[in-house]
């Protein structure tokens, strides 16, 4: 795509407030609500960042989340909040075809290692509509970030295993889906290895740093 100013991201965040409870086993509640609240700060942050985007739009109710949306100019939108990931992305594309924009860029908000080079090579990769373009999650099973052209040209379902869903849905609308491999946006943390992994990486993000401060209160795995 040539133009980027013609995607907006929307990006779902549930509630913090008892997130991430499969981290449970090595974190406790309160370092939990830090990391999704450090992870998605540095997925607003390189959304902010992407050169020429046509806007954001964080899908959520949590007071925190919607501090760090507006921390970075970015819009927030309530519709949709309680309504699971998918629900969110759904109604964040209803909101985006009622406003005329022609291409949704979906992204999580526990990528600890996104980069706004990352999401420029996606949209840069992303075709005419009607397009489909998404990059799975490093074991194939998620789907880290998903561009569409219209932004509800096909049926989306997230989960544990939507990666293979998801192109077949493409392909079940017509549209062959463009698979764009990128390690940053790859990496979610979901589970305690995928936590102590990411605790070895010794990265500068903001999550990065905050796991770094409170090693010693992570339990072994």
């Amino acid at each position: 795509m040539d133009d980027a100013s013609e995607v907006w991201a929307i990006i779902p965040v549930k509630e913090t407030v008892g997130a991430k409870q499969r981290l449970a086993p090595v974190l406790s509640a309160p370092l939990r609500q830090a990391l999704a609240l450090a992870m998605l700060e540095d997925v607003l942050e390189a959304v902010a960042r992407v050169k020429g985007l046509g806007g954001a739009i964080v899908i959520t109710v949590d007071p925190q989340a919607e501090v760090l949306a507006h921390r970075y100019g970015l819009l927030t939108l309530a519709d949709g909040a309680h309504d699971g990931h998918t629900g969110a992305v759904d109604a964040g594309a209803r909101y985006l075809v009622a406003q005329g924009l022609s291409t949704m860029l979906t992204l999580p908000g526990d990528l600890p290692l996104i980069t706004s080079a990352e999401v420029e090579t996606l949209i840069a990769a992303h075709g005419p509509a009607p397009s489909f373009t998404i990059a799975p999650a490093h074991d194939d099973f998620g789907s880290n970030a998903i561009l569409m052209s219209p932004p509800q040209a096909v049926p989306l379902r997230f989960g544990e295993d939507s990666f293979f869903p998801h192109l077949a849905a493409a392909r079940a609308q017509g549209i062959e889906p463009c698979v764009v491999r990128l390690s940053g946006i790859a990496f979610d943390i979901d589970n305690p290895q995928d936590l102590h992994h990411f605790a070895r990486l010794e990265t500068t993000t903001r999550a990065g740093r905050l796991i770094a401060e409170h090693a010693s209160e992570m339990r072994p795995e």
